[in-house]
């Protein structure tokens, strides 16, 4: 009996653990990227004119572009606000969160991207440092 308890419990405790997995997926393996922003654009203009308005989550809707320290370029979209404060050209640190693998049209992708916090610009080593007073 008790062999019958255990295993039903530790097959309770393997479904938990799954169930948990498949419905955070996202956060679990979100990806933390830090880097200058390529692009963050507006994905629908705010003036809107029609009868029904636009949502305002797609109000402020962005897609962003973001290379990385060691170069790859993420990209992702994103409905947080946060970014309409970010330029072209700026420093962030944002994470970025994948789709499931199971999603298999959007697999090795990421669905939402939040900015973590703006950063100061490194500056480029291609340009040189300005003369020094004489």
């Amino acid at each position: 009996m008790k062999r019958v308890l255990y295993s039903l419990l530790a097959i309770v405790i393997c479904a938990g653990l799954i169930v948990v997995v498949v419905q955070n997926w996202s956060f679990l393996f979100a990806k933390t990227v830090t880097g200058e922003v390529l692009e963050v654009e507006r994905v629908i203009e705010p003036t809107y004119i029609g009868s029904g308005g636009v949502p305002s989550n797609q109000v402020f809707s962005f897609a962003v572009a973001i290379k990385a320290e060691d170069g790859e370029i993420f990209t992702s979209s994103s409905e947080d606000r946060q970014w309409a404060v970010a330029r072209k050209g700026g420093c962030v640190e944002a994470k970025f969160y994948p789709y499931p693998p199971w999603e298999f049209g959007k697999a090795n992708t990421y669905l939402n991207a939040r900015l973590v916090r703006l950063l100061e610009c490194a500056p480029s080593q291609d340009v040189p440092p300005p003369p020094a007073p004489e």
